[in-house]
């Protein structure tokens, strides 16, 4: 019988919250909703501390053990060892029995406190990540989740990307470590799946962005994706115009007649199902909504408040483009709900099914047995 990959869960900022969640859902024993194991990377001393602080502010009644192996840089550069991990987790009955996960042990420089951020940390926030990288990239894990990180905190720490620009997130880091040229950012709940030609920009930088090329690639990445990722055949894309009315006609704006409807005939002149470009007001109806398998918005703003409105606290981000899955909790640190309660970890939750379901469509379970 082949066994399947595991999920892989990088915590983040170890001052925040993705400790916490982890915790939640181990507690309640939904990481073990999955026919496949789950690794989590993070400081184990740290680790155990905050469970015990989440039991002692009456967070959690009890917490369920886990099962530590030391990461570090033996993880990243030696491929036996990697092998010799897979194997060990794929042998261990207790994975999703007695032990609720695996946890990738990668010290912190300095003692973590709940809410307060040290940026002598920071090296271990980026190695979670070099870690993540490196395992999806070879196979050994089927998927990566990431937890919130705190960009500022990296910046600080003068953590730079390979092309040597500073941190600037999740995204760009393993689009770089990847060596793709761009990734498209999609966000995603039961509601409906909106990816996005532009990201954080000023409302006044987006029709510059929206380039033949830009909308060229981000159409194809999503078909790919959409395909060899979510297990479709022939998807079905709508796709938003930029401007109100989708420009009506040239009178309210020309970038759908000179720029976006043309890309988009390319395609539709293959045979792929993906519509003109239309006025957001109406695509984002009952009606096109049941017929599509994925919006194309335009910018930020057009598509994702929509979105929201459908499940704030249930939407899963997902970077389209990398060689293997990524998903990410759709909120930030909390670092004032570190440790004290209050925090939710439906995200990840959503996240940790979103990740699985992909996994299964991709057929990324390649281990040998």
């Amino acid at each position: 019988m082949q066994e399947k990959l595991p999920l892989l869960i990088t915590t983040g900022e170890p001052a925040g919250i993705g400790m916490d969640i982890v915790l939640l859902l181990a507690a309640e024993g939904k990481l073990q909703d999955f026919d496949r194991p789950v690794w989590v990377t993070a400081d184990s001393t740290a680790m155990q501390k905050r469970a015990d602080e989440l039991i002692a502010a009456g967070i959690l009644k009890s917490c369920p053990p886990w099962k530590t192996i030391n990461a570090n840089e033996a993880i990243i550069e030696d491929d036996d060892f990697l092998n010799q991990m897979s194997q060990q987790s794929i042998n261990s009955g207790a994975i999703n029995n007695d032990n609720a996960f695996i946890l990738l042990n990668i010290p912190c420089a300095a003692p973590v406190a709940c809410g307060k951020i040290d940026i002598n940390n920071s090296a271990m926030v980026v190695t979670q990540l070099e870690i993540a990288h490196k395992l999806a990239a070879n196979k050994t894990v089927a998927a990566i989740v990431t937890g919130p990180l705190q960009k500022s905190a990296l910046i600080d720490a003068g953590i730079k990307l390979l092309d040597g620009t500073m941190f600037s997130g999740h995204t760009e880091f393993f689009m770089q470590q990847s060596g793709c040229d761009k990734v498209v950012m999609m966000l995603a709940n039961e509601a409906m799946k909106v990816a996005l030609v532009t990201t954080h920009l000023a409302l006044k930088d987006v029709p510059a962005a929206i380039t033949a090329d830009n909308v060229r690639q981000t159409v194809q990445i999503v078909i790919d994706d959409m395909c060899k990722k979510f297990g479709l055949t022939q998807p079905r894309i709508l796709v938003c115009g930029l401007n109100p009315h989708a420009g009506e006609g040239g009178h309210l704006g020309i970038e759908e007649i000179e720029i976006i409807n043309p890309v988009l005939q390319e395609f539709i002149n293959i045979g792929i199902d993906i519509s003109e470009a239309m006025p957001a007001d109406t695509l984002f109806t009952p009606r096109h909504l049941a017929n599509c398998d994925a919006v194309i918005a335009m910018y930020h703003d057009q598509g994702l408040p929509v979105l929201k409105s459908h499940g704030f606290g249930d939407t899963v981000n997902l970077t389209l483009g990398l060689p293997y899955i990524r998903t990410s909790v759709d909120h930030g640190t909390a670092l004032d709900l570190a440790g004290r309660g209050g925090a939710s970890a439906t995200s990840l939750y959503q996240a940790l099914i979103m990740a699985n379901e992909m996994a299964d469509k991709s057929l990324i379970d390649r281990l040998l047995v």
